[in-house]
């Protein structure tokens, strides 16, 4: 801090609004201090405003023996797009320029410059993006920087010890014209004895820039500084309404896919159900083709052989069918009597339960029409298998006829 240059003092209002802008500010021109402790660094300062009223809080650049400061630098890096992107992470290079060399050894930089951070291993199809790529490398790197300048030879060894380098954003307190951490000597009013001066401290030139180009105090007025707050703010809310907004249609989308996917699969259901009904529609029209050629030809006999049956209705019922062969009427003749007998073991069970026959003699009787119906079922069994190799004898030779005409 830096006695005031009017001599009126200054508002102690003004100082105190000037201290909630800058110590609420976010993104880069936020102040390195960790959010818990700002507002113990506010009460701090206005307790020693209020205690001290020449002093007066303003915000400056610090640079440290090693040449670090709080200013945002620029690291050079190529991010490759492979043809797997983006299912899988794409290649991250540091590129240094000539003054500039890779950090040895460094957690997540090799020397020839691959980058390898968590967000890189940790890579997820379709969530991961380029956007949380980047601001991942910026807090990885702000944390340990990959690169650093090569120093030059400094053209004047002997620096002025009155004009200091001065750097890392942070609110410091002095009350002389060098720059040094929070003292409290000289004309501050206090009452209590003088203290031996303390010599500056010389630092060397910044690797970073021109020697001189962070020896001046720079000063905010407390409305660009709350404007920019404001601005910042905005830039935030807008990045978090984006990122829920982008989460929001990720979700959609896979909820999107996953639909498609039911419809396809159930596409492919319907297909091969339409499939299986126009088969059996072809099937179903193939067998009324069928039953239309048999309708066909039973019309044709009926009308074929309805007068050759008119003078014979009054005769004999057996004599309307005609066997063709001798094989056939035994086959008939064999039926008839199966059937005959099946129907008097009938009448028999009928007789036997309404008590009109002895069970003596219903025994003698179904023994003997079983052996007579037995003897009928093995010639007509006989019979058919004859049938039946005749009948595979007249194909052959049809068959035979086809193949050699």
């Amino acid at each position: 801090m830096v006695p005031p240059a009017g001599p009126s003092p200054p508002n102690p209002e003004l100082i105190q609004q000037f201290l909630s802008s800058v110590l609420s500010q976010r993104g880069p021109s936020a102040l390195p201090y960790s959010e818990d402790t700002k507002w113990l660094i506010r009460t701090h300062l206005v307790s020693l405003t209020s205690a001290y009223p020449s002093l007066e809080p303003k915000t400056a650049t610090f640079t440290h023996n090693d040449g670090r400061s709080g200013v945002t630098y620029n690291i050079p890096v190529i991010i490759w797009l492979m043809e797997s992107y983006p299912r899988h992470p794409p290649c991250v290079y540091v590129n240094p320029t000539r003054d500039m060399v890779i950090k040895r050894p460094h957690a997540h930089v090799n020397p020839s410059g691959s980058v390898s951070i968590p967000y890189l291993q940790n890579w997820v199809y379709p969530s991961s993006n380029l956007v949380e790529l980047v601001k991942n490398l910026s807090a990885v790197f702000g944390q340990d920087p990959p690169l650093f300048s090569q120093r030059r030879p400094n053209p004047n060894p002997n620096p002025n010890p009155n004009n200091p380098n001065l750097g890392h954003s942070s609110s410091a307190v002095s009350n002389s014209g060098y720059s040094s951490y929070p003292a409290y000597s000289g004309s501050s009013g206090s009452a209590s004895p003088a203290r031996p001066a303390i010599p500056p401290r010389t630092y060397p030139p910044s690797p970073y820039g021109s020697s001189g180009s962070f020896s001046r105090v720079q000063t905010d007025d407390p409305n660009e500084v709350f404007k920019r707050n404001a601005i910042n703010k905005l830039v935030e809310m807008v990045h978090g309404d984006m990122a829920g907004l982008r989460k929001t249609r990720e979700a959609e989308i896979e909820g999107l896919f996953n639909a498609q996917a039911v419809l396809r699969q159930r596409s492919e259901q319907l297909n091969k159900g339409l499939k299986e009904m126009v088969d059996e529609k072809e099937g179903l029209e193939r067998q009324l083709q069928m039953v239309l050629m048999n309708l066909d030809v039973l019309e044709a006999w009926l009308r074929e052989n309805e007068g050759k049956t008119r003078g014979r209705l009054d005769g004999d019922v057996d004599d309307a069918f005609e066997c063709i062969d001798p094989l056939s009427k035994q086959m008939l003749d064999c039926t008839a009597s199966d059937l005959a007998i099946e129907d008097v073991v009938y009448s028999l069970d009928k007789a036997l339960q309404d008590g009109s026959i002895a069970f003596e003699e219903y025994l003698k009787n179904v023994r003997s029409l079983s052996r007579k119906q037995f003897y009928h079922r093995a010639t007509a069994a006989k019979v058919r298998a004859v049938q039946m190799q005749s009948q595979v004898a007249n194909m052959a030779s049809r068959l035979s006829h086809y193949v050699s005409s």
